[in-house]
């Protein structure tokens, strides 16, 4: 089964192939998505890439590595909480206040 692997810090210039390529250096790559603003279209920074071999030996290989003045965040991506719908914290009202 393939492991989702979050990818951050990432170039803002940098493109799903820039980061296949950097990955692919470990195992083979599945798929590769980078998270684009939805508002302006520009790029976040931040992805996810999906390998079958090599998933913990990238993680460990490129976690903190410095790209472009950048130190990469490389870990498991972890299971979105909530049921998504864009409100962290699966409220998006804040607190009550008494």
């Amino acid at each position: 089964m393939a492991k989702r692997i979050y990818v951050g810090n990432l170039p803002y210039s940098f493109t799903e192939t820039d980061v296949q390529k950097l990955f692919e250096e470990h195992g083979p790559v599945g798929d590769v998505t980078l998270v684009n603003d939805r508002e302006t279209g520009r790029p976040r920074g931040f992805g996810f890439v999906e390998m079958d071999d090599g998933a913990d030996t990238a993680i460990q290989a490129l976690d903190g590595m410095s790209i472009g003045g950048r130190n990469l965040k490389v870990n498991e991506a972890r299971p979105r909480e909530g049921g998504g719908g864009g409100h962290r914290g699966g409220g998006g009202g804040g607190g009550r206040r008494w």
